[in-house]
């Protein structure tokens, strides 16, 4: 069947904000399925609220509308483009819900836009569990008992009937979002409370329990000639219980016989005619009883999902860009598979190898959250891990968490060492394995480590024997590597080394080995010279290295950093690289070195989709320990580029934007770029985004392995957060040459003690601190500055372990903390500037020049993190006067650090001075932000200055004008984090961002906060809560809000101060005061608004119940004034309704940029 020709254009709505349920997998979908159309010649026009992705990039689609995605303004979108059809199946759960929104109202058939790629009856019938359930049943296909309630009355009848314990779930709901297990009835009533707030047609959905069962996934494609294949089977390490976003899962199954797959598999085919799929992809779920083999369905998704990411980059079926094309109108079976390049994609993939996906959590954001997993997720991020064997693709997992942690029992050299409990065969060890959590795969091997039986272990667990025996077997190789003697090790005999092969091709890490070899045998060094086996700096092309901030020119003299070698010049010093030798007993390096002496060395294996059958004409690669290889490396002139690894809170998909930008930049200007990364959810680990792809994971054994195989001409650390960052001084030891901004550079901006050195000799004023190394020097340095101080560590990323504190009680708590998260490396302590604006820039910087690129400032005070404060571009409370020294505090900082690419500074201004409080040489997470609101592509400038260019030959003189404003917010995940204090401080905590702009700032930042999904009340009534300090301040919002027809309740303290003033306001008791009282009021549904500000401990604590009520009640909760003063805006914007909506190329060209 040919490409549908009665439609033209075609409206792609993304997912909008990155958060836990919903992240960088709909970028990477959303950008296949743009890409594809687009190159079949439709017109696409794409929207989204998400700034940081890729999807959003001006050059992507025809038309970009970066708008809150909301049924009003996508109608209003359509009426100004008029597309054909909407394609609303790589956007998520979102965009299903628009769809179907976008239907029920009459706005699809008013416009005359056909959906494609899903039906509204097959939306409703996967998505609506009554609906799905009367499909299955009628189609005879089996499913756990349940029913729909839409009140506690119905739950309780259904509960008797049906029996505990239950899984309570919300409709239409994201990862698994207001899901839990219900274990007796009195768990039922907030269960079933907390489902139909969730849920956008209240209501819940209750199911007997199948926790226990083994759970699997299969993610399957159909055209609309009927084809259908299955690309991919997954199996979940824990069994049911655990949300299947939360769980380790495995790729392909490994634990299903030929005829229980093919069950699964006809199941499969049977559910997406049932539900009416006819074109497209789909991921369907299921249950299966270890003990009698009865199979259930749990759910089907009739969309691309988290799993159909993972399942694309597991085989290299490009299943997003299949959907799209598919719901064009072609068929599977005309459709040519980009991998082998000859053959199609009807033909099932076949995998020769193994892929292991583990979550990665962020519970030391939260303090008191629950940390047990259960059906509601609760991961912010993933790795995914390639290898020929299971034990293999683990161990390759765990090293990409970054977590501290590069081994099974949670031991490596980080922050995040799980360590040894010494119980590990205690029964009530064993017995807390029962409870599903996020170290639980660590605490497992541990015990099988100890002796625990593997049968026991399965029955408190749920775990399948057959992966315990696989840690079995990774334990009994760690046994036999620490039985071998140094002097035996030295002699490198042919049994050590078909020994440490074996642990190679377990996975094991030299960092791993390297311990194992001196845990029972302490020595000065298990090699014969203690720094490695022959191996010295690797010379350059003159014989020489000069500093890895200078490259060779291509006539072999050193011309400084913005030249690069010619293709001529060779890399000498054979076939490897000297990596940083451990000293002491048994480092890293060492272990590296013996491993080139005894020619143990990894190989490069192709993802081909066809386990060798075809030749892979892409080079998308992983290491194995094999014997053959096929990198096959061109002579092409080629650089590496670090990409950010696993998402975290902190490290987002704003550094994959950057990674992609420069890839796209690099490969413009013909230079090979290599891509490496172990991301599953991104952009930059498509096959297509780099002219080749390693998927590995970013630590310096595995970086130095593919430097050794590429020799690129130098290795790009500045895109992808603090993760290559760190590795910049191990590459740079072991002579790989690292472009852009000098690693010493990079250094003296992070070392807090030498930083503060430099603001002295510019002569820049920077908030009074001092550097301490202890708790005793902390104390110290804060009676000398005076409370409030902020105390923060070095090296890193998210404000980890940041804190104000505001009285010498609170500050040994916050020191251990800060000395925890960055061990070895100075604090500091500053005098936190109280009252004051905060002001972002990013700057491109050749090292001859600065350009400033945009200018920010924060919504919130000083004393939030910048990554959780709304900002907006350009200033709207800044005066053009402090702006100049802004202005030129960059420039000279650029100049000094010898900046080559990009650079973030951020200041704080108070008493009319302004001060620096900090510079990273590097992207920041506001790069995508302020690239989109100003049309200066920031990251793509970057690379090619890297690559030698300057700031004139690219044109780039000045600092570009912006029309209007644009607002950034950030997106929180406190709703996920049952418990934990909506408060914002200097530890970053959200998970995603948003934009909105506008003419005015209030319509602007009304924008953002509709994309955020934060619905400001136009009218109702508001609670106000705030502490002494703020109360004058808190008057003019009061005031504002009355005068709109705003009823005001506020809390003893501050109603009397209101009241003084004249206002009307109703006093409401605190809970300490007794009922009726302010969260009785939230529950109740009374307030629409909650501006809350406390200050001190005290407060905190006695306030946490307002917001935590606030947050589960989904009211819009302020917790700065700055923040509600804007709110105050936009309230008035949103009552005025005047709003407009305009394409990001539409704004461009009215500003004259692009």
């Amino acid at each position: 069947m040919p490409k549908r020709d009665d439609i033209r254009s075609i409206l792609i709505p993304g997912s909008g904000p990155i958060v836990i349920g919903q992240a960088a997998e709909f970028d990477y979908s959303g950008t296949q399925a743009v890409k594809a159309l687009r190159r079949e010649g439709y017109r696409v026009i794409l929207v989204n609220s998400n700034p940081a992705t890729i999807m959003t990039d001006p050059d992507l689609a025809d038309v970009t509308y970066i708008e809150p995605l909301t049924p009003e303004v996508l109608e209003a979108i359509i009426a100004q483009e008029r597309p054909d059809a909407l394609l609303p199946t790589v956007g998520g759960q979102t965009a299903l819900n628009l769809a179907l929104a976008l239907s029920e109202n009459g706005a699809l058939e008013r416009h005359g836009v056909t959906l494609i790629g899903a039906s509204i009856r097959s939306i409703r019938a996967a998505e609506d569990r009554r609906d799905f359930r009367d499909t299955m049943l009628a189609a005879g296909i089996p499913i756990p008992a349940g029913g729909p309630v839409h009140s506690l009355a119905e739950a309780e009848a259904l509960a008797e009937m049906a029996g505990y314990p239950l899984l309570v779930r919300a409709s239409f709901a994201l990862g698994g979002s207001g899901a839990s297990w219900v274990q007796d009835p009195a768990g039922l009533p907030e269960a079933v409370r907390a489902a139909i707030a969730e849920s956008p047609i209240r209501q819940a959905w209750i199911e007997q329990s199948v926790a226990g069962w083994k759970e699997y996934e299969l993610e399957v494609m159909r055209d609309g000639a009927g084809n259908f294949v299955v690309v991919c089977s997954i199996e979940n390490l824990d069994p049911m219980g655990v949300h299947t976003g939360d769980s380790i899962t495995i790729a392909p199954a490994q634990t299903l016989t030929d005829r229980e797959y093919q069950v699964l598999r006809d199941l499969a085919r049977q559910v997406m005619e049932a539900v009416g799929v006819a074109t497209g992809g789909a991921n369907v779920q299921f249950a299966v009883d270890p003990r009698s083999g009865q199979v259930v369905v749990i759910e089907m998704n009739p969309r691309v999902s988290r799993s159909s990411a993972l399942a694309s980059k597991a085989t290299g079926f490009p299943i997003a860009k299949i959907a799209a094309l598919v719901a064009a109108g072609y068929t599977l079976d005309e459709i040519t598979n980009d991998i082998t390049g000859v053959t199609r994609v009807a033909f099932e993939p076949s995998l020769d190898y193994v892929v292991v996906k583990i979550p990665r959590w962020a519970f030391e954001k939260f303090p008191g959250v629950d940390v047990e997993l259960g059906p509601q997720m609760k991961s912010v991020g993933e790795v995914m891990a390639l290898g020929r064997t299971f034990p293999e693709a683990l161990n390759k997992a765990v090293q990409s968490l970054e977590i501290g942690v590069d081994a099974l029992d949670g031991t490596g050299s980080g922050e995040g060492r799980k360590g040894k409990d010494g119980n590990e065969g205690n029964p009530e060890f064993v017995e807390g394995l029962r409870r599903p959590a996020a170290g639980r795969l660590f605490a497992l091997y541990r015990a099988i480590r100890a002796g625990v039986a593997v049968d026991e272990l399965a029955s408190v667990t749920g775990v399948d024997p057959w992966f315990l025996g696989q840690l079995v077997e990774i334990a009994a190789l760690e046994q036999e590597l620490m039985r071998w003697s140094p002097e035996l090790i030295a002699e490198a005999t042919p049994d050590f080394a078909r020994l440490l092969r074996a642990a190679k091709q377990m996975g094991f890490a030299d960092a791993h080995v390297a311990r194992l070899l001196v845990k029972t045998h302490p020595h000065p060094s298990p090699l014969p010279q203690g720094e490695g086996v022959g191996f010295g700096e690797l010379p350059s092309a003159t014989g020489r290295w000069a500093g890895s901030q200078t490259l060779p020119s291509p006539t072999g003299e050193w011309a400084g950093s913005q030249m690069l070698p010619s293709p001529s010049v060779e890399w000498a010093g054979g076939q490897m690289l000297p990596s940083p030798s451990g000293r002491g007993a048994g480092g890293e390096g060492e272990i590296r070195a013996l491993r080139h002496q005894l020619a143990i060395l990894p190989t490069f294996q192709r993802v081909d989709t066809c386990a060798a059958e075809f030749e892979a004409q892409t080079p998308y690669l992983y290491s194995a320990y094999e014997h053959a290889d096929e990198a096959r490396p061109t002579d092409r002139r080629k650089i590496l580029i670090l990409g950010s690894g696993p998402n975290r809170i902190g490290q987002g998909v704003e550094f994959d934007y950057c990674c992609c930008q420069a890839a796209f930049a690099l490969s413009a200007m013909d230079f090979e770029t290599i891509m490496l990364n172990c991301n599953p959810e991104t952009v930059s680990t498509d096959y297509d985004t780099a002219d080749r792809l390693y998927f590995e994971p970013l630590t310096l054994e595995h970086v130095l392995n593919v430097v050794e195989r590429e020799r690129p001409e130098g290795v790009i650390v500045q895109f992808g957060g603090q993760t290559p960052l760190n590795l910049a001084e191990g590459l740079a030891a072991a002579g790989v040459p690292i472009l852009g901004t000098a690693p010493q550079s990079i250094w003296l901006a992070e070392d807090r003690e030498r930083f503060a050195a430099l603001l002295d000799k510019l002569d820049i004023p920077q908030p009074e601190n001092a550097i301490v190394r202890s708790l005793d020097e902390a104390r110290i340095a804060a009676e000398r500055i005076g409370y409030p101080v902020l105390v923060r560590p070095s090296f890193v990323l998210g404000g980890r372990a940041m804190a104000i504190v505001g009285h010498e009680s609170q500050l040994a708590g916050f020191v251990e903390q800060a000395l925890l998260a960055a061990p070895g490396q100075p604090l500091l302590v500053d005098q936190f500037m109280e009252d004051a604006y905060e002001i972002d820039v990013d700057a491109l910087c050749d090292g001859e020049r600065v350009v400033i690129g945009a200018i920010m400032q924060h919504i919130e005070e000083a004393g939030v993190h910048s990554g959780d404060s709304a900002c907006v571009l350009p200033p709207y409370k800044v005066s053009a006067y402090h702006l100049d020294f802004v202005r030129d505090y960059t420039r000279r900082l650029g100049l000094a650090l010898e900046v080559r690419g990009l650079m973030n500074v951020q200041f704080a201004i108070k008493d009319d001075i302004v001060y620096v409080l900090e510079v990273n040489p590097r992207a920041s997470r506001t790069v995508p932000f302020a690239s989109k609101a100003t049309g200066l592509p920031l990251a793509r400038l970057a690379a090619q200055i890297m690559a030698g260019k300057t700031l004139a030959e690219l044109g780039v003189l000045e600092e570009p004008a912006v029309d209007g404003f644009f607002v950034k917010e950030a997106v929180l995940p406190f709703k996920k984090m049952p418990g934990a204090d909506a408060i914002l401080g200097p530890e970053m905590r959200s998970t995603g961002e948003v934009m909105g702009h506008a003419a005015r700032f209030g319509h602007a930042f009304a924008k953002a906060q509709l994309a955020a999904g934060m619905g400001l009340p136009l009218g109702g009534a508001a609670l106000i809560s705030v502490n002494d300090y703020d109360k004058g301040a808190a008057l003019k919002i009061a005031r504002d809000l009355y005068r709109m027809g705003f009823s005001l309740y506020a809390t003893d303290g501050t109603a009397a101060y209101l009241a003084r003033t004249g206002l009307p306001v109703e006093p409401v008791n605190k809970v300490k005061q007794g009922s009726p009282h302010v969260v009785d009021l939230i529950r109740d549904g009374r307030v629409g608004l909650v501006v809350n500000t406390p200050l001190g401990q005290q407060a905190r604590e006695e306030g946490s119940t307002i917001r935590i009520a606030a947050t589960q009640m989904d009211v819009p909760l302020l917790t700065t004034l700055s923040a509600a003063a804007a709110a105050v805006a936009a309230i008035r914007a949103l009552r005025a309704k005047d709003f407009k909506y305009r394409s990001l190329q539409d704004h461009y060209r009215t500003a004259g940029q692009r």
